[in-house]
């Protein structure tokens, strides 16, 4: 069963078009990895869905209601919550009140304080900390529990270890896989090719404001996925004295 269901979706910025006229899906306990250069449309499509840039063209449906004039808290009362690049925590207030604020117009469901903490350790000594004052993986953590606390649906994820050191990374996608071997539905925007591949059952990749490649991960090879990341065919070694033959890119279209 599809809970998101994108068509025809067009979004930009003045007279960039960032979004192209795209169609996706995702299915219900689908972890999906959307990925692409810097540029290819990939937050601005986040956003977009989540109702915090506003389209000029397509359709967003959640569970087979049409969202796409609603609000973007409106959308989250329906269960969509977005975790966005930068993470925009209340940096005055502490972990557990950040938490508290999204959980105080929640949906009702599973996720409180307490489940959390347990979903993420590193925060349960830093619950009394303000926001400012925490590490870039902890505060990744935080804006991830935040979200959570709203009792979404679908969880997008913006940019997951975008200057994060590995170490960090390495505990956010710790609680990450826990979220997923739940059952969770999550849209994650990953640099990091590796890591992304690892934890997603499919792989979308964007290019130019266009999908161009769209497979389960058992279905693709890496090489097809750098081809399609990059809009060029990988390079390809010939064995000694072998002349050049012209070959198709594997990325789908």
């Amino acid at each position: 069963m599809n809970i998101l269901e994108i068509d025809s979706l067009r979004a930009g910025h003045g007279l960039l078009v960032a979004v192209q006229d795209l169609s996706l899906t995702v299915a219900e306990g689908e972890t999906v990895a959307l990925v692409g250069a810097n540029g290819a449309g990939k937050s601005t499509l986040l956003r977009t869905i989540a109702g915090a840039h506003r389209s000029t063209a397509g359709s967003v449906r959640l569970d087979g209601e049409d969202i796409t004039a609603l609000a973007s808290h409106q959308r989250v009362q329906r269960g969509l919550a977005l975790v966005p690049e930068g993470r925009r925590l209340f940096g005055d207030l502490t972990v557990w009140e950040n938490l508290v604020v999204a959980g105080r117009r929640a949906r009702t469901g599973p996720w409180t304080v307490d489940r959390v903490m347990e979903a993420f350790p590193m925060l349960t000594a830093l619950r009394d900390v303000r926001a400012s004052n925490l590490s870039g993986g902890q505060q990744q953590a935080t804006a991830i529990g935040r979200a959570l606390m709203t009792n979404p649906r679908l969880l997008f994820v913006d940019e997951v270890s975008l200057g994060l050191a590995p170490v960090a990374v390495d505990a956010v996608y710790e609680s990450m896989a826990a979220l997923i071997a739940g059952g969770s539905t999550v849209v994650l925007v990953e640099q990091d090719l590796s890591r992304a591949l690892r934890v997603a059952d499919r792989v979308i990749c964007m290019l130019n404001g266009r999908i161009v490649l769209d497979a389960g991960i058992a279905q693709v090879s890496r090489a097809e996925v750098t081809e399609a990341y990059f809009g060029v065919p990988a390079p390809r070694r010939l064995p000694d004295g072998a002349a050049p033959v012209s070959t198709k890119s594997a990325v789908r279209r």
